[in-house]
């Protein structure tokens, strides 16, 4: 079993223009890429990596750019700069194709990943992302936001936000984690990586997300809280494994409110991959 004795290798990848904080765990053959959102870090997924690694995983759990223990560069924040990140950290470990996971701003990414890097992806897990949302409701939702991290207490306006977020039985403890990673997260990195996200026909909005998505030609696992979105979802995939679910009265932190019952989709999900 997973536990105090098998730490977790814990170094540090420098690639082109930053160093990378990672964990590196597990000796399994096929590796799981876990990937926070926006304002996080890869502590996001300590619900996760255990049980992974027990059901005979490598699990490999890197800081973005900018956020956690990650340097913080002057530019860089599109998806396809942390993509490329990652591609190079793929590389760097010689691990083959890996199961990419992305939560929030992490399902952009993986997703980013899976299409302009394909040979490095064998299947995606997207958790409750927030791309392809219908054009007008992306700048009416996100410019008055974009325009509040340009002032003194954007930060504050981002913890926010991100509590409305979080489920009714997320616990006190976990919702003030949130907010308090936030604060500590650079300001011109929770700006650019929203500036560089709400650019015109970027997957934010339904018109952009709807061609980018489909060349994502792996399976995919989606998981989202708003049932219109799990169904738009579902008309991007290409492979016919894939899977588009809603879950119900559960906030958008779901991998950790509803940990067990996330774990068994994945695991139940990969099983059928390898089976089929």
């Amino acid at each position: 079993m997973h536990g105090w004795k098998e730490l977790a290798t814990m170094p540090y990848a420098d690639l082109t223009d930053v160093r990378l904080f990672y964990t590196d765990e597990g000796e399994g053959d096929t590796a799981v890429l876990l990937v926070h959102g926006w304002g996080c870090d890869s502590h996001d997924w300590s619900w996760q990596v255990g049980p992974l690694v027990d059901a005979g995983f490598r699990v490999i759990t890197p800081d973005n750019r900018g956020h956690g223990r990650s340097t913080v560069p002057r530019e860089g924040f599109d998806s396809t700069d942390f993509a490329t990140d990652l591609a190079g950290l793929i590389s760097l470990l010689q691990v083959g194709r890996v199961i990419a996971v992305g939560h929030s701003q992490g399902g952009v990414i993986v997703s980013t990943l899976a299409v302009e890097h394909p040979d490095l992806v064998a299947a995606t897990v997207v958790v409750d992302s927030p791309y392809g949302l219908p054009d007008h409701e992306v700048y009416g939702r996100w410019q008055p936001f974009r325009n509040a991290l340009g002032t003194d207490n954007g930060l504050e306006h981002a913890a926010g936000a991100f509590a409305a977020a979080e489920g009714k039985q997320m616990p006190d403890a976990l919702r003030k984690w949130h907010q308090r990673r936030v604060l500590g997260t650079a300001p011109e990195v929770m700006r650019s990586t929203l500036e560089a996200f709400l650019r015109e026909g970027s997957v934010a909005t339904r018109s952009g997300a709807d061609e980018y998505l489909r060349r994502r030609r792996c399976p995919v696992l989606a998981v989202h809280t708003h049932p219109a979105q799990a169904a738009w979802e579902a008309t991007t995939f290409a492979d016919p494994r894939s899977r588009s679910l809603h879950w119900q009265q559960v906030g958008h932190w779901l991998h950790q409110e509803r940990a067990d019952d996330f774990n068994d989709l994945i695991l139940r999900w990969l099983t059928e991959l390898r089976t089929n």
